[in-house]
C-alpha cells in the first residue's frame, strides 16, 4: 500500500499516523500549526551501521517477522507453525476521530483488525481484534496494544500497594532496558494498578511532558515499558493468559482490552483533566449526569454481621437525621450469614434474623427520604453452604488440586450456565421485590487455579462477570451498582462502563486516605470515588482522627460515613452533620469542576489538593498536615487554574478547632480575616500556611468578585 499521512486532533493534542504496508505513529503530542507537507521526510530517521540495513518501524503492531527485536504484538502459533507473522494492511476506514486498519497475512492465515481514536477530550484509545481466518486451532501466547514515547521520555510513573494500601505510586528511570508489571490476581488488584505514566525528566502536577496509560481489564495483565538500544521507546498493555487459555479456531477472533492514554505539556494535572472529562462523557455518559451522588452510610463497620431489624432501622433514623441520603445494609443479611466462614453463595434472606422479612426496613429507609441499598458478594461461595453442598462443581478451580482459600472462601465459576443463571436469578428476586436502588457488588479474595473443564479460564471467568452485570444493569437501569473488591482491588475503566462508583478502599483511616485518593485521582474524578468518615478510632490500623482530619478527607469524593450512628456522641453526631452539609454544599463544584493535586514546599509533610469551577469563579482547596511539619514555619501555598486576571476572595472556611492556641503565637493573618488576591498573585506567590498539628487539615474557600 502506498505510503499515506492520517491526522487525528483532540483539543490540545494531535497524533500524526503514517500508514503503509503497516502503521507507526509519527508524532503524539501538544497540537502544532504546521503544514502537512513533507512531515514524514523531517522524521526520517538515520539508519546505523552494524545493524539491519533498513529502517525498523516501532508500529502499533511491533512484529519480529519485520526486524523489530523488542516485545512483539503477537505471540502464537498453530501447532508450532506460522509463529512470526508479518501483516500487511489492506483496508483503511477513516473519520475525524476514528482509524480502523485491516491487515492481513495470507500465509498464516491471520487477520488483524485495529481500532486508533483520539477524543476532543485528547484521550487516545488503541485494541487490536485477531481472526483465525485458516483451518486448525491458531494458539494465542500474547496479543499486546503498543504505543511508542518519544526519547525525552526519560521517567516512568508506576503503581503498588495492597489490601488497605492502595494506589501508592514509585518513580522508575527510563534510560535503558526497561520496566514490566505484572498481576496474576484474577482482578485489577491492590497490587499493581494497571497503568504507567511516562515523561520528561522530574515531571511533575503542573509541569513537564506525560504520557499517560491505562488498561481497561478487571483480571491478569502486564503492562510494559522498553527502551530500545537505539532510544526509541514504547509502552505495552495486555490482558495476560495463562497457558494454553486462549486457542482460536477457524473464524474465531480475540479482542484486546482497550488502552487508553492521554499526553499533556502542563504534568500530571493536565493528563488528569483529560482522563476526567473522558470518564464524565465519555464513559459516565448520561448514569450520573442528572444527580448528585447521595451520601451513603454503610453499616459494615457499625454492626458487622449482627443484624437486628430494629436496631438498624434506629440506625436508619439516625442517618436521616444527620442528612444521609443512601442507607446500605452490608454483609450478614442472607441465611446462616453469622461470621466469614459460612453461608456464601446463599442468597436467600436469613428469616430468623429479619422474621418480618426486609420490606419493613425498606419501606422505613424511603419514609425517611433515603435510597435503600444491599451489599451482595455474588461471584463467591463458602464451602459451608448449601449452595455447595448441592453444587460443588461448581466451584471454579481444577479437578484434583485443592486450593487456598482466601477470606475463608472461594470463586463460583460464573463459565457455569447453571451457576451463572442461578446468580442472576437470586440477585434479579431481590431487585424485582424490593425498592433497591443501589447494589454493593464485593469480589473479596483473589483467583487461585481458575479453570473450566481443567482448562485455564482466566479470561473467561473475567467475561462472564461483565456479563453478568450488563444482564443484571439492562433488566434494572435504575439500580446504581459498587464496585468493591475488599477495597479497591477491581478499579478499571471497564469496570465503570457497568458500574457508578468504586469503593476506594477498606482503609478509612483518613491519613492513609490521604495517599490513597491522591494515587487514584489521577485516573477517576472525585465523584466515582468513594470516601466515608469512619468512626475516630480506625478500624483498620487503631488510629484516631478528630472530625476535622475525616470530614475534610471524605469531602473530596463521593462522600459516605461508615460507622454505628446510634453508638456516636452527641459531638460525634454533630460532625458529621457538619461535614455532610458542607459536603452537600460544594457538592456540584467537587463533582463537575476540574480537580487538581498542588505541588507544596515540604512535600515531606503536606499534601494539598483543589478543584475549580469551570469557569474559574470559585475554587476549594484542601491543604493536609500528614506528619510534623519539616520547618518552624509552614510552607507557602500556591494555586495553580485560576483566571490570572481576576480577582478573589481568599477565606479559610474550616479548621482544626486548636488551630489559633496551643503551640503557636499567631496564625497568618488571613486565616481569621480572609485576603483579596489575584488568581495570579496566588499561582506565582501565594498564600502564608498556618502551622498546623500533624493528621489535620484545613480548607480554603476562593471566590471571584
Amino acid at each position: 500500500m502506498a505510503q499515506s499521512l492520517v491526522h487525528m486532533r483532540g483539543c490540545h493534542t494531535e497524533v500524526i499516523l503514517e500508514i503503509g504496508d503497516y502503521a507507526e505513529i509519527l508524532y503524539w503530542g501538544k497540537r502544532l500549526n504546521h503544514p502537512p507537507e513533507q512531515l514524514a521526510l523531517a522524521l526520517k530517521r538515520p539508519v546505523p551501521y552494524g545493524r539491519l540495513d533498513k529502517d525498523v518501524s516501532l508500529s502499533l503492531h511491533p512484529e519480529l517477522a519485520r526486524g523489530v527485536f523488542s516485545s512483539p504484538g503477537l505471540e502464537g502459533h498453530r501447532d508450532g507453525l506460522d509463529w512470526a507473522p508479518a501483516f500487511t494492511i489492506e483496508q483503511v476506514q477513516q473519520q475525524p476521530h476514528y482509524v480502523v486498519l485491516v491487515s492481513v497475512d495470507k500465509r498464516a492465515g491471520l487477520r488483524l483488525r485495529t481500532e486508533l481514536v483520539l477524543e476532543e477530550d485528547d484521550v487516545l484509545k488503541v485494541r487490536h481484534q485477531l481472526f483465525n481466518d485458516a483451518k486448525g486451532d491458531y494458539q494465542v501466547t500474547r496479543l499486546a496494544s503498543t504505543l511508542p514515547v518519544p526519547e525525552r521520555a526519560e521517567e516512568l510513573m508506576s503503581y503498588y500497594g495492597r489490601w488497605v494500601h492502595e494506589f501508592q505510586q514509585q518513580r522508575h528511570s527510563l534510560q535503558h532496558g526497561g520496566y514490566i508489571q505484572e498481576n496474576r490476581r484474577g482482578r485489577t488488584s491492590h497490587e499493581h494498578y494497571p497503568a504507567f505514566v511516562t515523561g520528561s525528566r522530574h515531571f511533575g502536577e503542573t509541569s513537564g511532558e506525560v504520557w499517560g496509560f491505562h488498561l481497561a481489564w478487571s483480571g491478569n495483565h502486564r503492562m510494559r515499558a522498553d527502551v530500545k538500544t537505539d532510544g526509541r521507546r514504547m509502552v505495552q498493555g495486555e490482558a495476560l493468559y495463562l497457558p494454553g487459555e486462549i486457542s482460536l479456531s477457524e473464524g474465531e477472533s480475540l479482542t484486546t482490552p482497550w488502552l487508553y492514554a492521554s499526553y499533556s505539556d502542563q504534568g500530571l494535572n493536565g493528563m488528569s483533566a483529560h482522563f476526567h472529562q473522558h470518564v464524565r462523557e465519555q464513559i459516565l455518559a448520561k448514569r450520573l449526569s442528572h444527580k448528585a451522588r447521595p451520601i451513603h452510610l454503610n453499616t459494615w463497620e457499625g454492626i458487622y454481621f449482627d443484624h437486628d431489624p430494629s436496631y438498624i432501622m434506629k440506625m436508619a433514623s439516625e442517618s436521616a437525621e444527620m442528612g444521609v441520603e443512601r442507607f446500605i445494609i452490608d454483609d450478614g443479611w442472607f441465611k446462616g450469614r453469622n461470621g466469614d466462614k459460612a453461608a456464601l453463595g446463599d442468597w436467600f434472606l436469613d428469616e430468623q434474623k429479619y422474621p418480618e422479612g426486609l420490606g419493613k426496613i425498606v419501606e422505613h429507609v424511603n419514609k425517611l427520604g433515603m435510597e435503600f441499598g444491599l451489599w451482595f458478594e455474588p461471584e463467591m461461595i463458602n464451602k459451608d453452604s448449601d449452595l455447595y453442598r448441592s453444587h460443588p462443581e461448581w466451584l471454579l478451580g481444577v479437578e484434583g488440586y485443592e486450593q487456598p482459600t482466601g477470606r475463608n472462601q472461594y470463586a463460583i465459576n460464573l463459565q457455569i450456565k447453571e451457576a451463572f443463571d442461578y446468580l442472576f436469578e437470586r440477585l434479579d428476586h431481590f431487585l424485582s421485590h424490593y425498592n433497591i436502588a443501589y447494589i454493593k457488588w464485593d469480589m473479596n479474595r483473589e483467583i487461585v487455579q481458575p479453570g473450566h473443564h481443567g482448562r485455564a479460564a482466566g479470561q473467561g471467568q473475567v467475561e462472564a462477570y461483565y456479563r453478568l452485570v450488563d444482564k443484571l444493569a439492562a433488566k434494572h437501569p435504575q439500580v446504581e451498582i459498587e464496585s468493591c473488591a475488599a477495597g479497591g482491588g477491581r478499579i478499571d475503566f471497564e469496570v465503570l462502563k457497568r458500574t457508578h462508583r468504586f469503593w476506594t478502599s477498606d482503609n478509612n483511616d483518613a491519613l492513609e486516605r490521604q495517599t490513597i485518593q491522591r494515587g487514584m485521582s489521577y485516573f477517576f474524578p472525585p465523584e466515582v470515588m468513594g470516601s466515608h468518615i469512619g468512626a475516630s478510632h480506625c478500624h483498620s490500623t487503631r488510629r484516631r482522627h478528630t472530625i476535622n482530619f475525616r470530614g475534610l478527607t471524605a469531602l473530596f469524593g463521593h462522600m459516605g460515613i461508615e460507622l454505628d450512628p446510634v453508638r456516636e456522641s452527641a459531638e460525634e453526631k454533630q460532625g458529621f452533620v457538619k461535614y455532610i452539609e458542607l459536603h452537600k454544599r460544594f457538592r456540584p463544584l467537587l463533582h463537575s469542576g476540574k480537580s487538581f493535586r498542588i505541588p507544596v514546599d515540604d512535600e515531606l509533610a503536606q499534601m494539598a489538593h483543589g478543584v475549580v469551577c469551570c469557569d474559574r469563579t470559585e475554587a476549594l482547596v484542601m491543604v493536609a498536615q500528614t506528619q510534623m511539619p519539616t520547618h518552624s514555619l509552614s510552607s507557602t501555598l500556591r494555586i495553580p487554574g485560576l483566571n490570572p486576571l481576576a480577582r478573589y476572595k481568599v477565606r479559610l472556611i474550616d479548621h482544626p478547632e486548636n488551630l489559633f492556641e496551643g503551640l503557636v503565637a499567631c496564625q497568618p493573618a488571613w486565616t481569621e480575616q480572609g485576603v483579596e488576591l489575584t488568581g495570579e498573585w496566588l499561582e506565582r506567590a501565594g498564600l502564608a500556611m498556618p502551622i498546623m498539628d500533624s493528621e489535620s487539615a484545613v480548607l480554603v474557600h476562593i471566590q471571584q468578585l
